[in-house]
């Protein structure tokens, strides 16, 4: 594998730097479990994460955003996920090795996710990731969320370091755009929430089937 050259990494959250999808299936299964409904398997619950709170609902329950009822679900949702979102949520095998390295190498690293800023503070207040982030933009902070480009600007601008010398990781279509279109170096983690989308088409510049090959990739 080549070794890029940069300054600073960006990361999307679920799917690419932490498995957030156990807390995802624990409270959706909770909810079903109240309304008198069968529990989902968790291998589908993870294949649509990355459609958040709204996909998670929508599938789960067979409805749509316009239905009278689909709020109040998704507020009963997340509800139970803010207590129990660090259950057994943590870093993808690889991710904590990947950031101890950038840490003894003086990198800045920093999250760009569409995941809200009430959760995302929560677990990483409860996991304390090492080093710490350099910065966080989650969606209640810009105008624009992915697949704009505005969150991975703002994550750049954060972080101090030209786009075009950071890398964007993410497990989504709108991670690769959003991180291409603000002119950061893009990678394509494949291990992510995949759903019928196939990775090798999202225009990525590396494409990688676990975090050791970002290592790789950055060492």
């Amino acid at each position: 594998m080549p070794h890029l050259n940069y300054q600073a990494v960006l990361f999307d959250l679920d799917g690419t730097l932490l498995d957030t999808a156990p807390d995802f299936a624990l409270s959706l299964n909770r909810l079903l479990e109240q309304k008198n409904r069968p529990p989902l398997a968790e291998q589908a619950i993870r294949t649509i994460v990355s459609n958040g709170s709204a996909g998670l609902i929508a599938h789960a329950f067979q409805c749509s955003e316009e239905d009278t009822e689909f709020e109040t679900i998704r507020a009963e949702f997340l509800a139970i996920y803010l207590d129990n979102l660090c259950e057994q949520t943590q870093p993808f095998p690889g991710i904590e090795s990947l950031l101890t390295r950038l840490g003894k190498q003086g990198t800045p690293w920093g999250i760009v996710t569409n995941k809200p800023s009430l959760y995302t503070e929560a677990i990483l207040d409860k996991l304390r990731l090492q080093p710490s982030p350099a910065a966080v933009v989650c969606p209640d902070h810009v105008d624009k969320t992915k697949p704009h480009p505005e969150p991975v600007l703002l994550g750049c601008e954060q972080l101090g370091v030209a786009p075009q010398h950071t890398i964007y990781v993410g497990d989504h279509r709108r991670d690769i755009e959003s991180g291409r279109d603000a002119g950061t170096t893009t990678i394509a983690a494949a291990y992510g929430y995949i759903d019928d989308d196939h990775p090798d088409t999202w225009g990525a510049n590396y494409l990688v089937n676990h975090a050791d090959e970002i290592t790789a990739l950055l060492f």
